[in-house]
């Protein structure tokens, strides 16, 4: 028998910019239902990355965004007793929630300064194609690249 398929949640775009995307990062800063406070965290480093760079935020951070997305990933996949990790290629959603993940990651993981300031160098840096987010891209795609032989098992 199979599972029941999930329903989407539709997310409305926020009202300051209008944005889907800016919407669900703000979701995945949020923590403990904490939304106000993961709110003005994105506000502030959006004006922070307007101040830092002189051009429009909005463009970085979609631009960061679409950098930290990885086209392909392994999954693991047994056959015939042993286990095999084959790449696939990641679907637009699960690419978007992937590279906010590692870009918020990489802005958990430095110390010092506080949330808005470490995560506004995250995702410049993320834009300009450098950074731990972009790390991970390139170690998933080494890997899906390592495991080319066994694209066959993918079905």
């Amino acid at each position: 028998m199979r599972r029941r398929i999930k329903k989407k949640i539709e997310i409305k775009p926020d009202f300051v910019y209008n944005s889907l995307t800016v919407e669900k990062f703000i979701n995945n800063i949020m923590k403990s239902g904490k939304k106000s406070t993961a709110r003005k965290i994105m506000y502030d480093v959006l004006d922070e990355i307007k101040n830092k760079t002189k051009s429009e935020p909005i463009e970085i951070f979609e631009k960061a965004i679409q950098n930290a997305s990885p086209l392909l990933e392994v999954r693991s996949r047994r056959v015939g007793g042993a286990n095999y990790q084959v790449p696939r290629e990641v679907s637009s959603g699960r690419r978007m929630a992937l590279a906010m993940r590692w870009i918020l990651e990489g802005a958990r993981s430095k110390k010092g300064k506080n949330m808005t300031s470490r995560l506004s160098e995250e995702l410049i840096a993320a834009s300009k194609n450098e950074g731990l987010a972009i790390k991970k891209r390139e170690n998933m795609h080494k890997m899906a690249e390592a495991n080319r032989a066994f694209a066959h098992f993918a079905w």
